[in-house]
């Protein structure tokens, strides 16, 4: 599980969809990036699809593709379900071509090994402690020349915040987040190859944080984001927390976005000759 995320309640897809503003705005800029990759996948999965934004913008450029859905959150899954209409549904089930829908964990992906061409994934690594065992799975479940794209929050996210509780003595209990080198260091240790990495701030504003703290709830991550605090703490964070010149709430979010290849596996290595006492033998043979 990933801890301190509660995305399972029933209701939680609707909830979800009235928050996911920074979640749409990362996916529309990842897709941008799509305009720059010379690729047509045949199979495709986003992992950790929450309500289906991603794989209905995948499945709009690439038509032709098998797309799968995947989520650790059943009502999630029950979500992207549900942004189609009963016709649709049909159509699909009936011409196979809707997102297939897989309740798993992207650590554990009950997927075969080279099967995707493409693995697309937004705003979900950050919340998994260590994210390497989860590349290690978009390798394996990827085939040769696959292609994978995921943004994730960077550890410059939330500094208004974090700001606002060192100022008051509070325990700092957000959420650390690695640093896009750290992450382009993983990727290779998973197995991929030619990483890139780049970040942009995207700054928001609140009319008051109570909004940025009902907005966490709905996402269903309020205490995986935040940590536990009293409302007493909060609301002397809050008024630590510095106002804009509209006297709105500012708060920064630090973008990561990474992509990679898997590449053709290398050829093992033959052991060289040798003689008894180390030196190599070389064989040579007439032309």
């Amino acid at each position: 599980m990933i801890r301190g995320v509660n995305r399972n309640s029933p209701d939680a897809a609707a909830a979800y969809d009235q928050a996911a503003v920074l979640a749409r705005l990362v996916g529309a800029r990842m897709a941008e990036r799509l305009d720059y990759m010379k690729i047509s996948p045949q199979r495709i999965a986003d992992i950790g699809c929450a309500t289906g934004d991603g794989i209905r913008a995948l499945q709009a450029r690439y038509g032709k593709a098998q797309t799968l859905a995947i989520d650790i959150s059943l009502p999630m899954l029950h979500g992207v379900r549900a942004h189609s209409s009963r016709p649709t549904r049909l159509l699909n089930r009936i011409f196979n071509r809707g997102p297939q829908l897989i309740n798993a964990n992207a650590r554990a992906l009950p997927l075969a090994d080279n099967t995707l061409d493409f693995v697309w994934s937004n705003l979900m690594l950050h919340w998994l402690d260590d994210p390497l065992p989860a590349l290690r799975e978009m390798h394996r479940v990827m085939a040769t020349g696959g292609l994978v794209m995921f943004a994730t929050l960077g550890p410059d996210s939330l500094l208004e915040l974090r700001s606002a509780m060192e100022k008051i003595g509070a325990g700092d209990t957000a959420r650390r987040f690695l640093d896009m080198h750290d992450i382009g260091d993983m990727l290779v240790a998973a197995g991929f190859a030619d990483p890139v990495m780049d970040m942009e701030i995207v700054n928001f504003t609140y009319r008051h944080p109570r909004q940025f703290l009902a907005d966490q709830r709905h996402l269903g991550v309020r205490d995986a984001f935040l940590g536990q605090q009293s409302f007493r703490t909060w609301r002397k964070v809050f008024s630590a927390w510095p106002r804009n010149h509209e006297g709105h709430w500012p708060l920064r979010f630090e973008i990561v976005y990474g992509h990679a290849w898997k590449p053709a596996p290398r050829p093992p290595k033959i052991p060289q000759a040798r003689t008894a006492d180390g030196h190599a033998i070389i064989k040579l043979h007439p032309s």
